[in-house]
């Protein structure tokens, strides 16, 4: 009883995990997906109401603008509306042009409508042209509507516009063609 102290109870074993020792971590780059052997076929577009396609496609678009320290040589196309505070030389084919006080355009242009407070040397046509007291035009104008303020500057020939008659109306107004009698065999008798 006095001798040495009891020893506690020995705990059962515990299994032991085996620690490895770690290596390095690698990087493996993804597997490339693989090239789909047949294109799939496009979805269909989704369609719109059409009142809400139309206004889509008929946004309003930002002017284009040529400003006054700008000069521009060559032709210039647009489906839109330019604004020519500087100067150009050459064709300019648009939608609506605004020349305003200090632009000037040496050369022909072609648009829908045309409002001048700048300088024109050239040929102008258009459905609507409108000349401010400002507008200087040396050149002859085409038009449907002419409008000239007073004070406006215009040297040149006013020639009306004369939009196409309908096929049908062109067809009563055209002169018939004159027929010939056929060439026929003539006999000769001897």
């Amino acid at each position: 009883m006095f001798g040495k102290p009891a020893k506690p109870p020995a705990a059962p074993p515990q299994p032991t995990a085996a620690i490895a020792p770690q290596a390095a971590p690698t990087l493996t780059p993804a597997p490339a997906p693989a090239a789909d052997p047949a294109p799939k076929p496009e979805s269909a577009p989704v369609a719109l109401n059409d009142s809400l396609s139309n206004n889509l496609r008929k946004s309003p678009v930002a002017a284009s603008l040529i400003g006054e320290n700008m000069t521009l040589e060559g032709s210039i196309t647009a489906e839109g509306e330019l604004h020519v505070d500087g100067a150009i030389k050459g064709e300019v084919r648009v939608t609506r042009l605004t020349i305003g006080d200090t632009g000037r355009i040496e050369g022909t242009i072609t648009a829908e409508t045309v409002e001048v407070r700048g300088k024109i040397i050239g040929a102008v046509t258009a459905k609507q042209i409108r000349l401010a007291a400002s507008a200087h035009v040396d050149g002859d104008i085409t038009h449907e509507q002419l409008a000239i303020e007073a004070g406006a500057f215009f040297q040149g020939r006013s020639l009306k516009f004369q939009r196409q008659a309908a096929p049908a109306a062109a067809a009563i107004l055209a002169p018939k063609p004159v027929e010939k009698p056929a060439d026929k065999p003539v006999a000769v008798a001897s």
